[in-house]
């Protein structure tokens, strides 16, 4: 269950940030083998103050379109399906929202299954069989 954390600068509507939040999901489940039932997304709005980046870093050109998404998912998935998730994040969001894949930067933070409890106060994915996480 990856914890999906969105930044975006205020002022996109409703829906931008509905597509935006289906197509983090639907890349995770398609590229990193995310149960499609494992959606938990934070998504916060800020100004141009709280959300600072640099317009050229790499080399690459950005602008007042700026996505950042953090995601925190348990380790084990290879650099291909991550890079798998980065392209198809990036078209899913040119083609649902016309958003600059320029605009657009992701860190995925991985960690152990023994760091996940989703309640009881049990370390879930340690306690529970694997066929129970679907």
């Amino acid at each position: 269950m990856p914890l999906v954390e969105i930044d975006v600068l205020e002022g996109r509507s409703e829906a931008e940030l509905d597509a935006i939040s289906d197509a983090v999901h639907e890349a995770m489940v398609a590229e990193l083998d995310v149960p499609h039932r494992h959606r938990f997304q934070l998504i916060t709005e800020r100004s141009l103050r709280r959300l600072r980046f640099d317009p050229n870093y790499l080399d690459i050109d950005r602008d007042e379109g700026f996505l950042l998404i953090r995601i925190t998912l348990a380790a084990g998935r290879t650099t291909e399906a991550k890079q798998g998730f980065y392209s198809r994040l990036a078209g899913l969001l040119a083609e649902r929202i016309g958003m600059r894949t320029e605009n657009l930067a992701v860190v995925l933070i991985e960690n152990g299954r023994e760091d996940w409890s989703f309640g009881l106060g049990r370390a879930s994915y340690v306690e529970l069989p694997r066929d129970a996480w679907r």
